[in-house]
C-alpha cells in the first residue's frame, strides 16, 4: 500500500513541475512581439504572445481618401499574419505539454 503512495506523490510532484514550467513557458511568450504584414509591407501590425495590439503602422503613401476599403483590407491582413504568427508559436512552445495527456 505504501509503495502506491510513493508512486501517487511522485507524480504529483512531475505535475506541479510541468505547471511550473507552463506558466513560464506562457509567460515568456506573452512577452514576445510578433509582427504581422500586409502587401509589402504596407501596414504592419504588433503584438505580444498575449494577442495584445501593441503598434500599427501604415505607410503614407498607402492612404487614399478615395479607396478607404483597399487600407481596411491591408489593416486586416496585417492583423490577421500576425495573430497567425502568435497562434502557430502558441502551439508549438504549449502544445507540448498537452501531448499524451488524456483530453487534450
Amino acid at each position: 500500500m505504501m509503495r502506491g503512495m510513493g508512486n501517487m506523490q511522485g507524480m504529483m510532484k512531475q505535475v506541479q513541475k510541468m505547471q511550473k514550467d507552463m506558466e513560464k513557458a506562457q509567460a515568456e511568450l506573452n512577452v514576445r512581439e510578433f509582427v504581422g504584414e500586409a502587401t509589402n509591407q504596407l501596414v504592419t501590425a504588433t503584438f505580444t504572445g498575449d494577442r495584445k495590439m501593441k503598434d500599427i503602422s501604415i505607410k503614407e503613401d498607402v492612404v487614399d481618401p478615395e479607396d478607404v476599403e483597399m487600407l481596411q483590407d491591408l489593416v486586416i491582413m496585417a492583423v490577421n499574419d500576425a495573430l497567425t504568427k502568435v497562434e502557430k508559436e502558441t502551439e508549438a512552445t504549449m502544445g507540448k505539454y498537452a501531448k499524451g495527456m488524456p483530453g487534450f
